[in-house]
């Protein structure tokens, strides 16, 4: 999840036709087949204060899982290579699967990586930012099904391995794992899953870490997102609407909070925000002034709770940007690009795959 984004200029070719006057003379050409896979590689480029420069590679493709099927969406399946500056470093793999006449979604995400970052600690004398590197294995995989027309519920699991390490044994080394029951429902009736131009996305959540399924402290987390979209300019822009909600409950561990920044919100990279939960509003306006490529111009506003900073808790945090889309694949609507945001004393540069929303 390419050919190069920064260099986006397409060269037309004309075909002169001599010696001809009419169109029942023109040669007629076959119409071209739909390929069973379309492949591309992307490379990956970014920026943010807390990890540095990222940059890697991204191979992804679409395809049928059934060429018959013309009701499901195109499955989705890729690997990503990335490496930071700050010597963090992540390989995953992923996969979006539409199968059954859109009846079934399944999804399976592995990842494995360091990531060397920081948080920021204020109750010693000397308040500051301290720097962690964390060694992480993911293993995550779902499935839903459609009960009625755009209403469908899923069943997930999620294994997580960790492995932190903090700067000056600010807090003791700890070694970790998790085990995940994920269940789902989902509202769904935009017209397209990877670039809606119309309908809502709404989807509730339920993360739950009991003891019995091999976890050391029981934790719940309950999340809710609310997508609207909006046709603009007779359906060649979209306005894109928000919310988020993500909810802590029991013992949050450090590795499992929630940290302002990324796609909810974007504008905040330095990892200095983050607690038991977070709630966030988003607006963003897709301009598409080419079939293949596009601008966007986003605001937002985010609160977060729980902090071990009790001054951060409940405060506002705005966040807002622009950002270029370019679209690689001939038949679908996916867009990759590059967003750049600020935010209250913050900033980052973004590399998507997909829309933020």
């Amino acid at each position: 999840m390419k050919k190069t984004l920064w260099l986006l200029s397409f060269i037309c070719s004309y075909t002169c036709l001599f010696g001809q006057t009419g169109t029942d003379s023109l040669p007629k050409q076959a119409p071209k087949k739909e390929k069973k896979i379309e492949f591309h590689v992307m490379p990956y480029l970014s920026y943010n204060r807390n990890l540095k420069f990222m940059f890697g590679a991204i191979p992804m493709m679409m395809y049928r899982l059934n060429k018959n099927d013309t009701i499901s969406p195109k499955s989705l399946s890729g690997m990503s290579a990335i490496y930071t500056t700050n010597r963090s470093y992540i390989f995953a793999f992923f996969n979006r699967w539409y199968f059954a006449e859109d009846k079934w979604r399944a999804k399976l995400f592995v990842l494995t990586g360091t990531q060397n970052s920081q948080f920021y600690v204020d109750d010693i004398d000397d308040p500051d930012f301290y720097d962690y590197g964390t060694k992480t294995t993911i293993v995550s995989f779902g499935v839903q099904r459609r009960i009625i027309k755009g209403l469908y519920a899923g069943l997930s699991y999620t294994y997580a391995h960790y492995n932190t390490v903090y700067e000056d044994t600010i807090k003791p080394t700890s070694v970790s794992h998790t085990n995940a029951i994920v269940l789902n429902v989902l509202y769904d009736t935009r017209d397209a899953v990877y670039y809606p131009t119309k309908g809502d996305k709404i989807q509730l959540s339920w993360k739950t870490y009991p003891t019995w399924f091999g976890n050391t402290a029981e934790a719940n987390r309950v999340s809710l997102e609310f997508d609207k979209y909006f046709p603009m300019r007779q359906n060649h822009d979209i306005i894109a609407a928000r919310f988020m909600g993500k909810f802590g409950l029991g013992n949050i561990a450090f590795e499992q909070q929630v940290t302002l920044g990324g796609r909810d919100i974007r504008g905040y990279s330095e990892g200095k925000y983050r607690g038991t939960g977070l709630m966030d509003v988003q607006g963003e306006y897709r301009f598409n002034f080419h079939k293949k490529m596009g601008l966007v111009g986003f605001v937002g506003l985010a609160t977060i709770y729980g902090s071990d900073t009790e001054s951060f808790d409940w405060k506002l945090y705005p966040g807002g940007g622009v950002g270029y889309r370019y679209n690689p694949f001939k038949k679908t609507k996916f867009n990759v690009g590059l967003d750049a945001a600020v935010g209250k004393g913050d900033y980052g540069v973004y590399f998507r795959i997909g829309e933020a929303f």
